[in-house]
């Protein structure tokens, strides 16, 4: 529903600019009603659920994909790689677009073309009809992972938007972790491999009925949320309704050349990764990320190989994952309480560094629990140990997640979603190459010496969030897409 037109003469000025008026300007996404926030922020984590459901949802049915196609198992793994590397392309157009045209159809249109590769997936005839449409499936199906960043900057103000973050990465998260257990299911139950590819789009159920209902409240519901699409959309019809011809916004002055096009598609995320902010947190992120990809390859060596236990009891310990990620929730939580009292000790200006106390936490607990994972995976030890071990894998994956895209909005606020394509482009390459590692690794190294070296790299990785802790406010104020953030 479009919001009354504020008339007040305030608003114009000598340049007859149109701005938001006040807090009252219903066309201020800001301004939004409570309700109306929640169920976009809602509706866009849905859509992101969809895209991350197909990352991990495939990787119980490599042996079946190897036997079907007569290929490696290799080679079947490169159908999780594929979906990444695709993941990781794709940020670096879809942010860019959500930044000039909007947030709303850079993300849905390229979901629904994600979700008809998903079903190319499932109806390939060769293996390569499978490696080709898993990239697309993640190529496109990158945007409203990309753009959801945005979304939230748009929505909600600081004091709010770490709780709507906490939400979103629930979704982003948690369905990569139950992913290989339906999956699993599905499998071990004798099913074709292909009914793991048509739900893996699904979002609350394992049809592909659903997720077209999601898709269809999105298109209906979600209503753009980008300030400077809103404010242009608000002065063409004011000139409509008032007849004075010259009332424009502040966007529609800029000409878009070809030259700023190709710095909105392609080099302003690489210049964020330039930015020693964004470039740390980009590895540690990454890091995890990869860890946890990885772990696809890895539980199968670990509980199948090591313990013996069949493709549906051996994809259980992702939930252990899970309620790491619901363990990590709930600390973020609890974190946004802190980050209000700083914001509100700062006039409300946001507080960057208030975000990471999360990840100074779990920077540890990750670093312990791929030791404990490594070292208790034999059949001598009880496998609750090697859980607990995961659980904290998953603690520290989905905290330092959160604190990461968290504190990359607060730092590049305006550029948020190039950060995030940046961190995703880099995150997402790196978690590509690192399972096609684990099975040559963890046979020439065992279980306990390929763990401790994950473990060594995550030691390394400690120091980030203390650092930036003590010295990120001096670093932000030398930055240039950070120097001027309120």
């Amino acid at each position: 529903m479009t919001p009354p037109l504020a008339l007040e003469v305030v608003e114009f000025g000598p340049t007859n600019i149109v701005d938001f008026v006040d807090s009252q300007d219903g066309y201020d996404p800001l301004n939004w009603p409570f309700f109306k926030k929640t169920y976009t922020s809602l509706l866009y984590s849905l859509t992101s659920l969809g895209s991350v459901w197909a990352s991990t949802a495939y990787a119980p049915a490599n042996d079946r994909i190897s036997e079907t196609f007569h290929v490696s198992s290799q080679v079947a793994v490169l159908g999780t790689s594929f979906l990444l590397l695709g993941w990781g392309f794709g940020p670096l157009i879809w942010a860019p677009l959500s930044e000039l045209y909007g947030r709303k159809w850079p993300i849905l249109l390229p979901f629904a073309i994600s979700m008809a590769m998903s079903f190319g997936t499932a109806t390939g005839k060769d293996i390569q009809t499978v490696l080709i449409t898993r990239f697309f499936t993640g190529f496109f199906g990158s945007a409203p992972i990309t753009g959801t960043g945005g979304v939230f900057v748009d929505l909600w103000a600081p004091a709010q938007r770490g709780n709507a973050i906490v939400g979103y990465t629930l979704c982003v998260c948690g369905g990569p972790a139950l992913g290989p257990v339906v999956g699993g299911a599905i499998i071990y139950s004798g099913v074709d491999w292909r009914w793991t590819e048509y739900i893996l789009l699904t979002i609350h159920s394992i049809t592909a009925v659903i997720q077209l209902v999601i898709l269809t409240l999105d298109v209906i519901f979600i209503e753009e949320s980008y300030p400077p699409v809103l404010l242009t959309n608000k002065a063409r019809k004011l000139r409509k309704s008032t007849g004075n011809w010259a009332l424009h916004s502040e966007w529609e002055e800029n000409d878009i050349l070809i030259r700023d096009l190709a710095v909105k598609f392609g080099l302003r995320p690489l210049q964020m990764l330039a930015t020693p902010i964004c470039l740390a947190i980009t590895i540690y992120s990454s890091f995890i990320y990869a860890v946890f990809y990885a772990s696809l390859a890895s539980f199968p060596i670990i509980f199948q190989q090591t313990r013996h236990w069949n493709p549906l009891v051996g994809s259980l310990p992702f939930i252990a994952v899970l309620v790491g990620i619901i363990l990590g929730a709930t600390l973020s939580w609890y974190n946004q309480q802190y980050y209000n009292r700083a914001l509100a000790a700062n006039d409300m200006k946001s507080v960057p560094e208030a975000r990471l106390p999360p990840m100074m936490v779990a920077s540890v607990v990750l670093t312990a629990g791929l030791f404990i994972m490594g070292w208790t995976s034999t059949t001598s030890i009880p496998w609750i140990a090697t859980v607990i071990g995961v659980c904290m894998m998953g603690f520290g994956y989905y905290t330092i997640f959160t604190s990461a895209v968290n504190y990359l909005v607060d730092t590049f606020h305006r550029w948020g979603a190039s950060a995030l394509a940046a961190n995703t482009f880099a995150r997402s390459v790196l978690a590509a190459v690192l399972p096609l590692l684990v099975k040559p690794w963890y046979e020439a190294m065992g279980n306990g010496w390929a763990f401790s070296v994950l473990g060594v790299f995550a030691a390394l990785n400690i120091p980030i969030p203390f650092v930036f802790w003590v010295y990120g406010a001096r670093i932000r104020a030398m930055g240039r897409f950070t120097s001027n953030m309120g």
